[in-house]
């Protein structure tokens, strides 16, 4: 029976934070929190660090950079799950949804073939991972290849998440031409001619999109998988994807669209690296924007993972949030999502899948991540000491003569 005794922390509970408390993991479960009396085991002591739950992280693409570091450029794809799963450790992300996108032949690791052997890798690694890794697949609704090839990944069991997703130039993300063109060209390598001939071809594609959104839906539901619309822009929109029986909206482009998802019952999912930055990438609307009206359920990393912590702790700042609804962002909130009761939450009898942040610089950082109560990640900062007075160089005493 293993056990682990957690000793000064600022523990972060649902509704509030105990400062200077303990903590019992017990055989992968949280057994106790501030116990009356120290068990006999390991005890850990936190010297004041925040602990919390284990990051819950619905969308990182961070993988696909992973298997496919420049373009056209592949490396070999347990490689990339082993890396992938290192950094999320790091990052004090428990649970990541690794998103991996299904666009044909337009680039590289988003070839449909490819997409789908990542997909089978990132299972076979599985067992030697240091967090539980989860795979959420992003339908383009323009491409008629990818639908049969999803509804194989489903009926593998293989598909924790699916989004659904329009790129198509002139809406969403990509609202103009030109906008789209770019994107094409800065981060897949392509020549401009190539990117308006997949311009060209997904406008063409259009034509079908709708039923087969409607069957990858269907099939997901009768799995009990959790579905997402993505870059959602009008408040039309929502209503079109409720309609069509999605679970949450992702990446809504305007705070009338996430105003209009959450009033109708979809989590809303904004992205960390727009809070960290303070301001979206492709003009849509800030997230910190969306945290201080109410309308932003959770954060996902997006594309980097050592965001998501980071941002939490900056929506505690700048949107006048308690640490504890802070942390919902990145922890309660997705995991009901996602329909995980068993974590997101410093609860008795939950998952022990905890992290330990300590301040370095200003900055939160993670020292530590157990997943199911297995320690995963550890480092050390050394504390911060005094500078001593720097000995003047010939240049220095040079600069002051003059």
């Amino acid at each position: 029976m293993s056990k682990l005794y957690i000793t000064h922390a600022r523990i972060v509970l649902p509704d509030t934070v105990l400062e200077d408390s303990a903590l019992l993991i017990e055989d992968g479960r949280i057994a106790a929190i501030a116990p009356n009396a120290a068990p006999a085991c390991d005890t850990l002591d936190l010297q004041g660090q925040w602990l919390m739950p284990g990051l819950i992280d619905v969308h990182c693409d961070a993988i696909e950079k992973e298997a496919e570091p420049r373009a056209r450029v592949l490396f070999p794809f347990d490689f990339a799950c082993a890396q992938v799963d290192r950094r999320n450790a790091a990052a004090g992300i428990t649970t990541p949804y690794h998103a991996l996108s299904f666009a044909n032949n337009e680039w590289g690791v988003r070839n449909n073939a490819t997409a789908a052997q990542v997909v089978r890798a990132m299972a076979a690694y599985q067992p030697h991972a240091l967090v539980d890794n989860r795979v959420h697949c992003r339908y383009e609704i323009t491409d008629a290849e990818a639908l049969p090839v999803l509804l194989g990944l489903i009926e593998e069991g293989l598909i924790d998440l699916i989004s659904v997703m329009d790129h198509s130039p002139g809406q969403g993300q990509f609202k103009t031409l030109d906008a789209y063109l770019d994107y094409l060209m800065g981060n897949h390598g392509m020549t401009r001619e190539q990117a308006h001939a997949a311009a060209r071809a997904k406008l063409d594609n259009q034509h079908g999109a709708l039923a087969r959104v409607e069957q990858l839906l269907e099939a997901a539901r009768s799995q009990g998988i959790p579905t997402a619309s993505h870059d959602d822009d009008s408040v039309q929109r929502i209503a079109t994807m409720r309609a069509l029986g999605v679970s949450m909206s992702e990446f809504p482009i305007t705070l009338d669209t996430a105003r209009a998802a959450v009033t109708c019952g979809l989590p809303t999912i904004l992205g960390a690296p727009n809070v960290l930055r303070g301001g979206s990438q492709s003009g849509s609307m800030r997230a910190i924007d969306a945290i201080r009206a109410g309308v932003a359920s959770c954060l996902c990393s997006d594309y980097q993972p050592s965001t998501l912590i980071a941002a939490a702790f900056v929506a505690a700042e700048q949107a006048a949030l308690s640490m504890p609804q802070a942390m919902a962002l990145v922890t309660a909130a997705p995991a009901a999502a996602c329909g995980l009761n068993d974590r997101g939450r410093i609860e008795l009898r939950r998952r022990a899948d905890l992290i330990a942040v300590d301040r370095v610089n200003g900055m939160p950082l993670v020292s530590r991540t157990w997943t199911a109560g297995r320690l995963v990640f550890a480092t050390h900062y050394a504390p911060a000491v005094a500078s001593a007075p720097r000995r003047m160089n010939a240049l220095d005493r040079a600069a002051c003569a003059a």
